[in-house]
């Protein structure tokens, strides 16, 4: 018999409170058989801002562990020796920084740091399509992310610099054809940029370190078809377009974390079976198995995951790695027809797409058109569930079951103490007071010369990170140098074609407006970091078709920026969207604002992942409405709106 394939990377995406508790959950994990890390940072360390920033507040701590200095990595991976180690770390617009972080604590500990093995995702341009924690504009950021892989070529050749990451793009709505063609024209982007930064004889092997990170849905044989597809579609544009001759720097290198978007809140056990499913998307086809897979655990709709729920994952990963006899065999699909008639059409779709992309400029010049693009197909995709075209168990079909036994007690998910956030922010000005400040500033006019006359930032980058330099700081840098950037939200001012189901809105929408004496004006924002703006796009997309006037200026807005809009554009409702956790005290500051300009008799809703004891506060505290993921019937949210704007309904 042949001998059995080796078993891809077992990771879970973890990271919370604060680095010494993260550190803890990952030796932990190690200790339960996962063999490499995958770092989560909060939404301040993802967008760079320090702990104590007016827009990190609530938001400490809440999705990932912060990191604002030195001090906070040297205490993420205490004990854990860094050059054994492979770690792939999620983060896209401080990637320079938080890689220059992790190599001062390898030399800290005495490693090789040629030696170090992982990966940074890097890839900013999804950042403006889908996630939203951009800091500057698409070319200076591009420029970023090939200094990053540049200095990796000389100094850190076993770590894979950039992890072009489809995932998102599919949470925000593309087809299998849009993942292929984004993510495949943010490759090259970034190809064409770094041919440009390396010498001839290294571009090969740099082309080889690029690696992605990709997502698998519930339709797993799509899913499977489409892995297939990325492997011949990047092969071809490495030999096409790069010239590139050697097997081994063509290979397509992929981790995944399958669906988080297709998990319900609604009999969250079921979530189990399809987190199984989309893992065999990535791990039955031999010629297009995951390097790396992290699964998210059955109650990520309802917040954050318990040790136990990661651990749950993980051993789903085990069993089917040592349990199964799936590494015994070759490809199982070669040759299937059905297989090759998929993975054609879908290659076909794609190389449409990035035709078109390539007119356009590449995907730099092409970010607004794919940001219409994905919230057109996220709409087009809610369609489908809201009309019961797309069975989703659970949720628009065999609603009724008995209640989860997992979700009793603590409700099922872990609560990040509030103390948290004082906590790291009294660290954080310990931090402050105990560095040499000369070393820092010297550091930073250093790094902001660099970015200024265009050399590569990370050897400043890293000499700031051993002075004590903080996020804020070198984020502050870039900022300065580059500016700040708003990116596209995707809802146009002008309707969208649909019209099925929406007639009757339309009509109570056009009375009420005309009680109201004006069109009915809605105010959505997304106040703090989080920028998950689907369901906020969403709910303006189908506000806009229904016939209300919308004002939503996008993400990352303070509650003041908020109240003031409302104020200025004369809302008659506000809507306030918040994925990460920090619902309580973002919303708490809006409405004590609301209620400080005059404006408490405007109704406002919140939607986001909020459990229920939450909900019951958040009402006490004056919202109107709270929706969850459970809330997928947009037309009802609709009227909803309505009525509560309504002035006969009101006074009734």
């Amino acid at each position: 018999m042949a001998p059995k394939d080796k078993p891809w990377l077992f990771r879970t995406y973890a990271g919370h409170s604060t680095a010494a508790k993260s550190n803890q959950l990952y030796r932990s994990n190690l200790a339960k058989g996962q063999t490499g890390l995958s770092v989560a940072f909060d939404l301040p360390t993802q967008t760079g801002y320090d702990s104590d920033h007016v827009l990190a507040r609530g938001e400490v701590g809440k999705v990932g562990v912060p990191v604002c200095h030195l001090g906070d990595m040297r205490a993420l991976f205490d004990q854990i020796p860094l050059e054994q180690m492979n770690t792939s770390m999620t983060i896209n617009a401080t990637a320079p920084w938080l890689l220059s972080l992790y190599i001062a604590v390898a030399e800290e500990q005495g490693a090789d740091v040629a030696s170090l093995q992982g990966t940074v995702q890097n890839d900013i341009i999804k950042e403006y399509l889908s996630r939203g924690t951009y800091i500057c504009p698409p070319k200076p950021s591009l420029r970023m992310i090939t200094d990053v892989a540049a200095y990796t070529a000389k100094s850190l050749p076993k770590w894979n610099p950039m992890n072009v990451c489809s995932y998102h793009l599919q949470e925000a709505g593309a087809t299998p054809e849009q993942e292929l063609a984004y993510a495949l024209a943010t490759g090259i982007a970034v190809l064409d940029d770094l041919k440009t930064k390396v010498e001839p004889q290294a571009f090969p092997a740099m082309v080889g370190r690029i690696s992605f990170f990709v997502n698998a849905g519930i339709r797993f044989v799509t899913e499977l078809c489409k892995m297939r597809a990325f492997t011949e579609l990047w092969d071809e544009i490495c030999r096409g377009r790069y010239g590139i001759e050697d097997e081994k720097y063509r290979r397509f290198r992929y981790g995944v974390q399958v669906n988080s978007l297709g998990l319900t809140e609604q009999q969250p056990e079921n979530n189990v079976y399809r987190i199984l499913i989309e893992m065999l998307a990535v791990t039955l086809s031999k010629n297009a198995r995951a390097r790396a897979v992290q699964l998210p655990a059955w109650n990520e709709a309802l917040g954050l995951p318990r040790p136990w729920d990661q651990q749950w994952s993980l051993r789903m990963q085990q069993i089917m790695a040592y349990e199964t006899d799936l590494l015994e065999y070759g490809d199982l699909f070669d040759g299937n027809p059905a297989v090759a008639a998929k993975v054609q059409a879908l290659k076909d779709g794609a190389r449409a797409e990035l035709e078109l992309l390539d007119e356009m400029g590449g995907a730099i010049a092409a970010i607004d058109y794919m940001k219409s693009r994905l919230v057109e197909s996220n709409a087009a995709r809610l369609n489908r569930v809201e009309d019961g075209e797309t069975v989703v168990v659970g949720v628009n079909r065999w609603q009724q079951g008995e209640p989860s036994p997992l979700t009793s007690g603590d409700g099922g998910i872990l609560v990040v103490d509030p103390a948290v956030e004082q906590d790291q922010i009294a660290r954080l000005n310990d931090w402050r007071e105990a560095r040499d400040n000369a070393a820092v500033e010297a550091a930073l006019s250093r790094l902001r010369a660099d970015a200024q006359e265009g050399r590569n930032i990370m050897p400043a980058s890293i000499a700031a990170a051993r002075a004590g330099a903080t996020t804020g700081e070198w984020a502050g840098v870039m900022r300065a140098v580059h500016g700040e950037y708003r990116g596209p939200t995707g809802v146009s001012p002008s309707p969208s074609n649909r019209t099925e189901g929406l007639e009757p809105i339309r009509e109570a929408v056009d009375a009420v407006s005309t009680r109201l004496g004006r069109r009915m004006k809605f105010v959505v924002g997304k106040p703090g970091l989080d920028g998950h703006s689907n369901g906020a796009e969403q709910i303006a997309f189908r506000a806009r078709d229904c016939g209300m006037d919308i004002t939503y200026d996008g993400i990352r807005l303070t509650p003041a920026e908020i109240v003031a809009a409302a104020q200025e554009q004369q809302a008659h409702v506000v809507g306030l969207s918040i994925l990460s956790g920090s619902h309580l005290p973002l919303v708490r500051d809006v409405m004590e604002r609301m209620r400080g300009a005059g404006l408490n008799h405007i109704p406002v809703i919140v939607g986001g992942i909020i459990p229920e004891d939450d909900a019951v506060a958040l009402r006490e505290m004056g919202v109107a409405r709270v929706y969850t993921p459970k809330d997928f019937e947009l037309n009802r949210i609709m009227m909803d709106l309505v009525a509560l704007v309504d002035p006969e309904a009101r006074a009734a």
